[in-house]
């Protein structure tokens, strides 16, 4: 992997909850934390193949509460809402930056078109 797509600095603004990324070319993007949960690159997310893909809703208020380094190639964030099982490499991460806008912008017709939305719930459901 080229050393332009691996970052050079990682920031997470926590009152903007986004993600900064900063590359020794002089690029820098930043996430929100809702994009990085609803791209995921679990399995949980993304699925096993495609066409198995899960729709992500109500995740417009998820916060990050963590991010460790994953090796030298990737690193691992955990949401508020408990999800933490994507490792996100350094080729994915600079893959979904460069196409933020796209990417976002097909989120939003899927939420659309499966009549659905980034508003959490109202409904509180907790497991005992």
């Amino acid at each position: 992997m080229s050393q332009s797509k691996v970052p050079v600095d990682i920031k997470y603004r926590k009152k903007a909850n986004l993600l900064e990324l900063h590359y020794s070319d002089g690029q820098m993007f930043e996430l929100e934390a809702e994009f990085l949960r609803v791209y995921s690159p679990s399995a949980e997310v993304r699925g096993h193949g495609e066409g198995s893909e899960v729709l992500q809703v109500g995740k417009k208020y998820v916060a990050i509460t963590n991010i460790q380094p994953a090796g030298s190639y990737a690193i691992k964030i955990t949401f508020d809402d408990g999800h933490d099982s994507g490792l996100y490499s350094w080729e994915y991460l600079y893959e979904v930056a460069q196409h933020k806008d796209a990417f976002w912008q097909d989120y939003l017709n899927r939420l659309e078109a499966g009549n659905a939305s980034r508003e959490p719930s109202l409904i509180s459901i907790k497991q005992l």
